[in-house]
C-alpha cells in the first residue's frame, strides 16, 4: 500500500473515511499480528503509514530517524517513507493539544490524572507537562514507577481537576465498559475529562462527567486534527485549518445518529423515513428490530407477557440499534422510561422529541397501552417531562412529515 494504517485489530477505525476527506490517495487499512510487525516496516513498501493500538512503540526500532517530539513521548503514530528511509514522528501530540484547546479544558496549573500507560499515555503526559498542567500522575491496573493503582489515585488524588483516558476500556464493541470502574464522585474537583476513545462518540466515561456538570469530550477532533497533521507529513503540504475544522464537523455528522423519540403516532416512523433519504442512511426502526428478533409485534408482546418483560426485550432492541453509527433511528413510544435506553442510544446519537399535542395523536387497537383515548392522555401526561428532559432538541409537530423532516434536520446539524 502507499498510505494507510497499521494495528492490531481496525474494525473501529474511521481512519479511512477521514483521510479520503483530507487527501487525494487511497488510504488502506492493513491488520497485523505482533509477530508482522517488523517484517512489515523491513519491506518499506509504502509512502505514509499511521501506526495505532498496540504498536506505537513497537515501530520504534525499525526506524532509521524519530522526531524529536516522538522521542520525548516514546511513541510513534505517524512514519513517512523517504527515499528508502523510515522517519518517526508523533502527531496524536497535535491533535490532543487542539482538541483540549478547542473545547476550553485549561491544563494550565491543573492536576491532571492520566488513565494508562501505553503510548497515548505517554503523549497525554507529553501535552500536560507542554500546557503548563501543575502535577500529572499516571493510573494502571498495577502500580509501578511514578504509576499509581486505581484504590490509590482514588486515595491520594482527590484533588484533582482533570482526568484524560487513553485506555481502551468503553471502546466499541464494549461499550458499556468505563476504565476499571473508576467512580467520577472521588474526584470532587473534578472540572474537565477527555477520553481518547471515539468509538462510541461517548463513552460511558464521557457522559458520567457530562451528567454531574463536567465538562467532557471524546477523541474524534482529535482523531481527526493528528489525521491532518500526518497528511501535511505524508505529503509535505500545509492543510487549510478551515479544512481541517470542515472535515471534522463532516465527520461527526455522518457518525451521529438521528434518534427520534415521542408518542406512538407522532410521526417517528414516517418522519424517520424522510430523513434517511435526505441523508441518505438506513433507518431502524426499534418496533421493527424486536419483531424480527421475536417474531412478534410489541402489541402481541405486550398482550403475552405483559408491559415489564415487553420492556426488557426492547432494552435488548434498542442495545443492539444504540451500537450503529450514522443511521436514522424510530424509537418505541415508551423506549425512554428506561434509563440504559436513554445513555445507549445518546453514546452515538442526538435525540430529537417530536411533540405532536394529545389531542392529535390517533387512538388504534394496535397499541395496548394507550388503545382508548383516557389511556392515551394518560401515557402522553406519565412521559411528557421524561421526552423534554432527554431531549437535544424539541419539534412541536404541526405540519406535514415533509416539513417536520426538514426542522429535524436542521436541529440536528445545529447540535453538531
Amino acid at each position: 500500500m502507499e498510505y494507510g494504517c497499521i494495528a492490531e485489530h481496525l474494525g473501529h477505525s474511521f481512519s479511512k473515511e477521514i483521510h479520503a476527506r483530507l487527501a487525494d490517495y487511497r488510504y488502506e487499512l492493513q491488520e497485523l499480528a505482533p509477530c508482522e510487525v517488523g517484517p512489515f516496516l523491513m519491506q518499506r513498501d509504502f509512502r505514509g503509514i499511521n501506526v495505532t493500538i498496540p504498536y506505537k512503540q513497537t515501530v520504534i526500532p525499525f526506524l532509521d530517524e524519530v522526531s524529536q517530539i516522538a522521542r520525548d513521548i516514546g511513541a510513534v503514530n505517524t512514519i513517512v517513507n523517504r527515499g528508502g528511509k523510515l522517519y518517526g514522528d508523533n502527531t496524536d501530540f497535535w491533535g490532543m493539544k487542539y482538541l483540549l484547546e478547542k473545547e476550553n479544558i485549561n491544563l494550565k496549573d491543573k492536576k491532571v490524572l492520566v488513565l494508562g500507560t501505553g503510548g497515548t499515555s505517554r503523549t497525554t503526559q507529553a501535552v500536560a507537562k507542554h500546557l503548563g498542567a501543575r502535577a500529572v500522575v499516571v493510573v494502571s491496573r498495577t502500580a509501578g514507577e511514578n504509576v499509581l493503582t486505581y484504590a490509590q489515585a482514588k486515595e491520594q488524588c482527590a484533588d484533582f481537576e482533570i482526568i484524560i483516558n487513553t485506555t481502551p476500556s468503553g471502546m466499541f464493541p464494549k461499550e458499556e465498559a468505563t476504565p476499571y470502574d473508576i467512580d467520577l464522585d472521588a474526584f470532587p474537583r473534578l472540572e474537565g475529562l477527555m477520553d481518547a476513545i471515539y468509538h462510541p462518540l461517548r463513552s460511558e466515561l464521557v457522559m458520567a462527567a457530562k451528567a454531574r456538570g463536567i465538562n467532557a469530550i471524546g477523541g474524534l477532533t482529535m482523531l481527526v486534527v493528528q489525521a491532518a497533521v500526518a497528511v501535511e507529513k505524508f505529503l509535505d503540504t500545509k492543510l487549510p485549518r478551515e479544512k481541517v475544522a470542515a472535515v471534522d464537523r463532516e465527520i461527526r455528522m455522518s457518525k451521529e445518529n438521528i434518534v427520534l423519540i415521542g408518542m406512538p403516532g407522532s410521526g417517528k416512523s414516517s418522519v424517520g423515513e424522510r430523513l434517511a433519504k435526505k441523508y441518505n442512511r438506513r433507518l431502524i426502526d426499534t418496533d421493527i428490530k424486536l419483531k424480527e428478533m421475536t417474531g412478534k409485534t410489541p402489541a402481541m408482546l405486550i398482550e403475552e407477557m405483559g408491559e415489564a418483560a415487553f420492556r426488557d426485550l426492547e432494552c435488548e432492541a434498542v442495545r443492539l440499534t444504540a451500537a450503529e453509527s450514522g443511521v436514522i433511528v424510530a424509537t418505541g413510544g415508551g423506549a425512554i422510561l428506561r434509563e440504559e435506553n436513554v445513555r445507549r442510544l445518546r453514546r452515538n446519537g442526538r435525540l430529537i422529541f417530536l411533540d405532536r399535542s394529545p389531542e392529535q395523536l390517533p387512538v388504534t387497537d394496535d397499541r395496548p397501552l394507550s388503545r382508548d383515548r383516557e389511556k392515551l392522555m394518560q401515557r402522553y401526561a406519565e412521559r411528557i417531562d421524561i421526552y423534554r428532559g432527554v431531549a437535544d432538541a424539541i419539534i412541536p409537530v404541526t405540519g406535514d412529515e415533509d416539513a417536520t423532516a426538514a426542522q429535524v434536520g436542521a436541529a440536528f446539524e445545529n447540535l453538531i
